[in-house]
């Protein structure tokens, strides 16, 4: 692994690259032994909430997340648009739509959590209807993705491009400003798939940055990325706060880094 990986600038090295899948299997195996820690995630107003899956992936990859928000009271809805395979006519329209529904349906603003490439969608949904979305969060998501290379999952995100609508402009979000709502990045230096610098926000009042030690394809299972995401669905809309992880939890948020 070289000095450059580890700090994040490039996509992970083979170490990192190939032990994502075993190191997702331990981030769910943990949630086995978190019983009580789930009992005491905290609550909030059981307002809907959007699921966006990532790359080549479906509802399937965010069951678990789902499950743990519906036993919270939340609303909460996967994209129902099958695999994702990138910024197609049908994700677009069907994302936006799957927007439009949920707003009508319960009259308030719903929140976005995006694992991946959902994070990227997410935050565009955000950005063209902010009426209609309470916050962003994003789980492992290449949100500020600058170059090709700072990712490993490059050729697959490509393999269907003939098919994409919408053109992949780097660097993403480039002079576009924070978000018109507020936005958390949860991210891991433990990604195996993404370069984890470029899963990290813009400094913002309303804009914040949470690391945990996950794995790429475990982070939407990893039971601190569960907690972190309860207390922001618990926040009230009007007044936003940085997460502060409880006492005895610390030490599963590494202090999170600046884009320097």
């Amino acid at each position: 692994m070289t000095g450059t990986t580890q700090r994040g600038h490039t996509a992970p090295g083979r170490l990192l690259y190939f032990t994502d899948p075993a190191r997702a299997a331990v981030d769910y195996a943990l949630l086995a032994y978190s019983a009580p820690l789930l009992a005491a995630l905290p609550r909030g107003d059981k307002h809907p909430v959007l699921v966006l899956p990532g790359l080549n992936t479906s509802d399937a990859s965010t069951y678990t997340l789902r499950t743990v928000l519906k036993g919270l009271g939340y609303k909460t809805y996967g994209w129902q648009l099958g695999r994702n395979i990138g910024p197609t006519s049908k994700a677009v329209h069907g994302t936006q739509a799957r927007l439009d529904y949920l707003t009508n349906r319960y009259q308030q603003p719903v929140t976005l959590i995006g694992w991946s490439l959902g994070g990227i969608f997410a935050r565009k949904l955000a950005r063209r209807t902010p009426s209609a979305v309470r916050q962003v969060i994003t789980l492992g998501s290449p949100i500020r993705l600058a170059r090709h290379e700072q990712s490993r999952a490059n050729r697959l995100f490509h393999r269907n491009s003939h098919e994409h609508i919408e053109p992949l402009d780097l660097p993403l979000e480039r002079g576009a400003g924070p978000l018109p709502v507020p936005a958390t990045s949860i991210y891991s230096k433990l990604d195996g798939i993404l370069a984890w610098r470029a899963c990290l926000d813009e400094p913002s009042p309303r804009a914040e940055n949470i690391a945990v030690l996950a794995s790429h394809f475990g982070i939407t299972g990893n039971p601190a990325t569960l907690w972190a995401v309860a207390d922001r669905l618990a926040q009230p809309p009007d007044r936003w706060a940085p997460f502060r992880p409880p006492a005895l939890l610390r030490m599963a948020y590494p202090a999170p880094e600046s884009r320097s």
